[in-house]
């Protein structure tokens, strides 16, 4: 692609020099990455600034700069821009040949469940017999190819790229998380969707947003231009069993499906019964009813469940192939996970790591089990502090047993962050303190008894620990089968 052509899809930049007829190779923000005919694109992050590797990107053989300062350099064209990411994410678009345009696009957004929404949406695509690819906090995948996600929704450069293979290779339908990370940074313009899905808000990510307001409008960006796709049928989906779901469906002005328990909704489900190993329901729909025999478990994943059926609705998708796609999840890496290699007890690993999840978690377990329940957690170093009480106070006053231990601290003291867990804890005495989150899952392990529940919270499908100095191998799986 000619730079000159690339250039010109931004809205606004200046030039010193005048675009020739370069062709581009690649664009690349990271400098280490420039190869002779790429563009570097300057970002401002939240650890280091890309302008100041500008003369490193020169050096590696840059065709052309953009960023937010002009510099005097003969050698390479300077486009100046007031922002760098929204430039990124435009010129990124442009060189992919905007992908999104030609995939159905479908985006989740909300605190909890997406994951698992996702996982169930592209079993619903798979059996209706469309090539679905999805990009998730897991992962993300298409036909039998993996590849590793470090970001729950990747970079503007990284995901159009993404989106390019899949679309070269034949995927037609993409299911993508969309975080509030990534709407606040720009990592998803340029993304136009046919199906735009809420599941729920609660308290996370204030460290970024302080205030679960300005949390919550950062999300609603998704159901309004520009990331709502020009096509016919677009449709919103919207979990209506929280406050800012109602609020939400309130305000959005595309055609909506309402999900939830009452019958307001346009799904909704009537005689549930959950267990520890499935959900049975029926659920009602404008078009009919489909029965639900579902190996997932917990009232959460029933809401995850009726988004997942508001999609397939939305898409035109018959309610036998929905029910059928829903029935052939089994299980979602890390989402109320079971070890069912033992059956003696029930041993679930789970990500959750925010007070709601965690509580929506415990609650499904008490209200299937009578037995006693075993928790252990811990919360992320340099992230929201405010919820670390919460769930010191949410994992101690409903489990049996409640063992608080690490789980990723980063560059805080491990013991900092218990301390700050502990302040909500109503009696220290209830509960364990052991800061090696190896031997806390050990001591959950050798306290439990046969038909006891234990639960390993906060890191789920993660098989890393983030230290201070360093980031090593830890998959709570992988300890909680070596104590069994």
């Amino acid at each position: 692609m000619k730079l000159s052509h690339l250039i010109n899809s931004l809205p606004h930049y200046e030039c010193q020099q005048k675009i020739t007829k370069i062709n581009v190779t690649g664009i690349h923000y990271d400098s280490r990455k420039i190869k002779p005919g790429n563009v570097f694109v300057a970002m401002r992050g939240h650890n280091t600034d890309g302008h100041n590797y500008i003369s490193q990107a020169i050096k590696n053989g840059a065709c052309a700069v953009v960023a937010e300062t002009m510099q005097e350099n003969d050698n390479v064209n300077f486009i100046q821009v007031t922002d760098s990411r929204e430039a990124l994410a435009r010129l990124a678009r442009a060189f992919y040949d905007d992908p999104a345009s030609k995939l159905c696009l479908i985006g989740i957004t909300g605190t909890n469940g997406k994951t698992t929404t996702a996982y169930l949406i592209e079993n619903i695509l798979k059996v209706k017999g469309y090539s679905a690819g999805v990009i998730s906090t897991i992962e993300y995948r298409y036909h039998d190819r993996v590849f590793p996600n470090p970001l729950t929704t990747p970079e503007s450069l990284d995901l159009q790229r993404i989106l390019f293979e899949m679309q070269a290779n034949g995927i037609t339908h993409v299911v993508m998380e969309v975080s509030s990370h990534a709407l606040a940074l720009d990592r998803v313009l340029g993304c136009a969707y046919d199906v735009v899905v809420f599941t729920n808000l609660t308290q996370d990510h204030l460290d970024f947003h302080q205030t679960i307001d300005a949390y919550f409008q950062c999300k609603q960006r998704l159901f309004y231009p520009p990331y709502i796709s020009q096509k016919k049928h677009v449709h919103a989906v919207i979990n209506c069993d929280n406050d800012f779901g109602l609020s939400l469906k309130s305000s959005v002005q595309i055609p909506k499906i309402s999900v939830g328990q009452s019958e307001d909704n346009d799904i909704y489900c009537q005689n549930p019964v959950i267990s520890l190993s499935s959900i049975s329901a029926l659920i009602m729909t404008s078009k009919g009813t489909i029965s639900l025999d579902s190996p997932l478990t917990g009232h959460h994943n029933l809401q995850n469940i009726l988004c997942a059926a508001g999609v397939g609705i939305a898409v035109d998708i018959p309610l036998v192939d929905i029910s059928t796609g829903i029935s052939q999840t089994y299980s979602v890496p890390g989402r109320l996970e079971r070890l069912t290699e033992f059956t003696d007890r029930y041993v679930f690993v789970d990500y959750a790591h925010t007070p709601d999840a965690l509580e929506n978690v415990i609650q499904c377990i008490r209200q299937s089990s009578t037995n006693r329940l075993i928790t252990v957690f811990g919360c992320g170093g340099d992230r929201d502090r405010g919820k670390r009480p919460l769930m010191g106070k949410v994992a101690a006053s409903f489990s049996d047993i409640c063992i608080v231990t690490s789980d990723n601290p980063r560059s805080e003291s491990p013991d900092a962050i218990i301390h700050d867990i502990c302040e909500g804890i109503p009696d220290l005495k209830s509960c364990i303190v052991e800061p090696d989150r190896k031997k806390a899952i050990g001591i959950a392990i050798s306290k439990s008894c046969p038909g006891d529940v234990v639960l390993i919270a906060g890191k789920g499908h993660e098989t890393y620990q983030i230290l201070k100095d360093r980031t090593i191998d830890f998959d709570d799986r992988v300890w909680a089968r070596f104590y069994l």
